[in-house]
């Protein structure tokens, strides 16, 4: 295990610096050093790590949303208003639309099958937006308009949403159908993702004010408590639904609602963390790529994926319409929200797992769309954010 971690940190730090430098996102290159190391290459990542992998990713994730949440002033976010909250669904159920009428035209498949593959496909990246709208926060782009809040708050709501309709379609593939109380679980498991996270981090917030303790613990103590929380959704979910990545976020707003230099201190813990996760994330996303699979992908595949790109870009301008954002801003918005990575790494293959007839189809398509849209939509801001977005005073 030690040898393979060892190869992970070098080779995903060495591949990574080289793209940089040639103007590419290095998570790219952290992905391209998963793929080479993973069992379906070189096979040089132990099968302990790789048993963990799911666990270490969450892990990653669960780092930089509470960065997020540290960072994601309510004031801020209520300059954006209603757009936030129509970015939390709109441009998803638009690409899954355009799934849905693409997919059996192009590969064959039934319209039931095509609403699972858009139901794969159609959640954005949270590791690949978060972070880079957190550096757009501080280093004060569009935030006069509030626009790498819309972002952060829309990405971290959008997988939900599709994870929830995934949910259903494969309930309607068995044969349970279609369970319509189940969207109701999605309004439930934010509100009550929200309440526990805000909840907590007034809590904490308190205890950090009566108790004196260095920041380390205090930043261990947070990564406990949202460890929890994920923990809690898992073993309530048949019961109660609730959001406990949301809940990570909302406890570290809260934490800034009350204390603003004590919450960016510890941000800044947390981004040091960051450099690490991040690595282990991408890395990992990248051993889970089967690239025999994307040998099987033609043309009529890339074709389907730029289609449905399309509809969620179509979804992106239609919440923004009425709003205070300009062409390039709304343009910005769009590309921002194209990245697709971890919520594809975690349930493509589970069609394929579940025996269902278009399920090496599906995963094939998963695949291919994190190798597409993850670079370029991290290449897109990274390029694109001086252009198209005013700097104000951080």
């Amino acid at each position: 295990m030690l040898f393979s971690l060892a190869l992970i940190l070098f080779c995903g730090f060495m591949i990574g610096g080289i793209l940089q430098k040639l103007k590419l996102p290095a998570l790219l290159g952290m992905m391209i050093t998963g793929i080479v190391l993973g069992p379906y290459v070189l096979n040089l990542i132990d099968p302990a790590i790789l048993n963990i992998s799911a666990d270490l990713r969450e892990i990653a994730l669960i780092v930089i949303l509470i960065r997020a949440g540290l960072s994601l002033d309510l004031k801020d976010l209520k300059k954006v208003g209603r757009p936030a909250i129509l970015m939390c669904f709109v441009p998803a159920t638009l690409e899954l639309i355009g799934v849905i009428l693409f997919a059996p035209l192009l590969l064959g498949l039934s319209y039931l099958e095509a609403a699972l593959m858009g139901a794969v496909l159609a959640a954005v990246s949270p590791a690949v937006v978060v972070p880079r709208m957190l550096k757009l926060m501080e280093g004060g782009y569009g935030t006069g308009k509030g626009i790498p809040h819309l972002i952060l708050a829309g990405a971290s709501v959008d997988d939900i949403y599709v994870i929830v309709l995934f949910t259903s379609f494969i309930g309607m593939h068995q044969g349970r159908g279609f369970d319509a109380l189940s969207l109701v679980k999605i309004p439930l498991s934010i509100l009550l993702g929200l309440v526990l996270g805000v909840l907590t981090g007034l809590v904490m917030a308190w205890v950090f004010k009566k108790i004196h303790m260095r920041d380390t613990v205090k930043v261990l103590l947070l990564l406990g408590l949202s460890f929890l929380f994920l923990s809690l959704e898992s073993a309530v979910s048949a019961y109660i639904p609730v959001s406990g990545l949301l809940a990570v976020m909302a406890l570290g707003g809260a934490i800034l609602k009350r204390n603003e230099i004590l919450a960016k201190r510890i941000s800044g813990k947390y981004s040091k963390i960051w450099v690490v996760a991040e690595l282990i994330l991408f890395v990992l996303v990248g051993a889970s790529v089967d690239i025999s699979y994307i040998g099987n992908a033609g043309l009529r595949t890339a074709g389907l994926i730029f289609a449905a790109l399309l509809f969620r870009i179509a979804g992106v301008f239609l919440c923004l319409v009425k709003t205070k954002l300009n062409r390039k801003e709304r343009i910005f918005t769009a590309i921002a929200y194209l990245p697709k990575a971890t919520v594809q790494a975690a349930i493509g293959a589970i069609p394929l797992s579940l025996g269902i007839a278009a399920g090496n189809t599906i995963l094939t398509v998963a695949v291919l769309a994190i190798m597409i849209t993850a670079p370029i939509g991290a290449f897109g801001v990274d390029w694109t954010y001086r252009r198209l977005l005013k700097k104000e005073q951080p």
